[in-house]
Parts: C-alpha cells; structure tokens; sequence
C-alpha cells in the first residue's frame, strides 16, 4: 500500500514540472513606461508607452495658395480736364463702358482668419465716350470726345475672413499698390468750342500710359469646395488715380497743344475667383513617398496550454511469499 502511494507522488511531482518548464516557454508581459520618460531617453531601448498618443489634429487652413480672378469692371472719370480756356460749362457727361479683367496673385495664410496676397492684373480696354456744352454765343457749342481706357495693376491685399458656416466664408478686405493707366485712341470732336487757343473741328491724341497710387476695399464670399480648393464671388471699389493722353493735334497738323487729363478713375468690380492651396502638393508626396507611421506593437497574454494527459506507468508489486508447508 505504502509503495503505491509513493509512486502516485513521484508522478505528480514530474507532472507538476513539466508543466511549469512548458509554461516557462511563452513569453512573459512586457512592462510599459511613461510616454514622457520615453521622450527623455532615459527607459529601455523599445519600452512601449502605456498608452496610445491622440491623433495630430489637421488645422483646416495650410500656408500658401495661388488664385486667379476673372471680372468686369464698371468704371467712372470725375473730371476731365482740358488744355484749352473754354467758356462756361453748362453740363457735362463721362462713362465707360465695362471692360473684363484677369488677374492672377500668390497669398499666405497667417492664421483661419487673416490672410494676405499679392495680385497683378490686367484690366481689358473699356471704351471711353463723353461730351461737355460750353455756353457759347449765338448758341451753345458742344464737345465730344472718345478712346479707350486699359490698365496693368499690382496690389498688396489683406483679409478678414469672418466665420465659416455651411462651407461659406464672408471676408472682407483692402489693398494698396500701383496701377499703370493707358489712354488711347483719343478723339476730340468741337462743335464752334472758341476759347482760347480754339478750334472747330476734329483731333487726336497719342496713346499715353500713366504710373499711379491705387487702392482697393474687397468684399464677398467663399465656398470652399474641399479643403485645398475655395471658390469666391467678390465686389471691389478700386481708385485708380489719374490718366493722361498724348499731345492733341489738329486733324489738320495746323495746332498741337497739352494732353487731356482724366482726374480720379475709379472703378466699380464684380469677380469671380479661385483659391489653390499649395499645401495639396505637400500632402500628395508624404502620402506617397513618405514610409507608414510607427505602430507600437500591442501585447497579448499568452493562451495557457496544459500538456497532454498521459497515465502513469503500471508499478509492478510483488505479491507476498507464502510457503507451501
């Protein structure tokens, strides 16, 4: 009885330690560390962080962009002045007709809402046309005049962008810089004008351009189409300065005398524009060259296992002598 219970014993003592050697063989919970002792390089080479770092918040503006507008211009003269000392003027009337413009700028995004560019433009020939009565005796004389107007315009522009709702931004913004006026094509047409010097009849101008300060005040709004991509419809009141013609010469070559001046040219501008964020291109190339984020790996408990059941040996027990006597 004795032997069979130490055998039982010894069996599960080899059971037992068989066991726990093949247990021993998984690997064993690694510890994690603080994410900021990590950064300090003072924990072990490939420590993992005890928890995962948030996801880095993309801000919804980027740096630069380029834009371009398209326009028409609705344009006005103040003044019109003239080298001859004509009598009293009754009335007078100036218009030109619209014209369209292209303009093209690079900008900078300073923060989600205040951004800055610099445009150049160019505004197409507007057609000119206007007339002026001069009290005149017996009866009144009339003059009239006609040409074309064209200008090429750098401003340096910022803009308050006010609040974004359903994709729409209303902005408002101003701008300075300089603008090369050009008149030609200038025709003067008196009717009995007098003055002094004066002439009846037709003359003509060469064709002038004009270097000015000018300045802007925008206002619109943008819908932006995805991230990269806006698209904007704006009103611009432009001041565009002064503009001078040529030399004004007789249809006859007989008389030559100063050019004409246009005082105060401003204008009146509807655009409609686009904005291309360059931080697209960016973007594009770490998505496609850049290698994948680092992934911590993450640490699962080993699947304990037990051994296979196997019985014990058979214990051979020698049966007690008996004698035959």
């Amino acid at each position: 009885m004795i032997t069979r219970l130490n055998s039982a014993i010894v069996v599960a003592t080899l059971a037992l330690t068989a066991g726990a050697a093949q247990a021993a063989d998984y690997p064993q919970p690694q510890p994690c560390y603080d994410a900021a002792l990590i950064a300090s390089g003072r924990a072990p080479y490939g420590a993992i962080p005890c928890y995962t770092p948030a996801p880095v918040v993309v801000e919804e503006f980027s740096s630069w962009y380029l834009r371009g507008d398209i326009g028409f211009s609705n344009q006005k003269v103040n003044k019109l002045t003239n080298p001859t000392s004509a009598p009293p003027i009754l009335s007078s009337n100036f218009g030109f007709d619209a014209a369209p413009t292209l303009g093209l700028g690079i900008g900078y995004y300073f923060n989600d809402w205040a951004r800055f560019d610099v445009t150049g433009e160019y505004r197409g020939r507007a057609n000119f046309h206007g007339h002026e009565i001069y009290a005149t005796t017996p009866s009144p004389s009339t003059d009239e005049y006609s040409g074309s107007k064209s200008e090429w315009l750098f401003l340096l522009n910022g803009y308050v962008d006010l609040g974004t709702w359903n994709k729409v931004t209303p902005f408002v913004g101003a701008g300075v810089g300089m603008s090369r006026n050009t008149i030609s094509s200038f025709k003067d047409q008196c009717h009995a004008c007098g003055g002094t010097p004066g002439f009846t009849g037709v003359s003509f101008a060469d064709e002038r351009s004009k270097w000015n300060f000018a300045w802007a005040l925008h206002a619109g709004l943008a819908y932006k189409v995805s991230k990269n991509f806006a698209v904007e419809l704006s009103y611009r009141y432009l001041d565009l300065g002064k503009a001078e013609t040529g030399s004004i010469v007789s249809y006859d070559g007989s008389q030559t005398l100063a050019g004409s001046t246009f005082d105060k040219l401003t204008s009146h501008d509807v655009r409609l524009g686009v904005r291309f964020n360059l931080d697209a291109f960016d973007s594009y190339s770490q998505q496609s060259y850049a290698p994948p984020p680092y992934q911590a790996p993450v640490y699962q408990a080993p699947v304990y296992q037990p051994p296979a059941y196997q019985p014990p040996p058979p214990v051979f027990v020698q049966p007690p002598l008996r004698s035959k006597g």
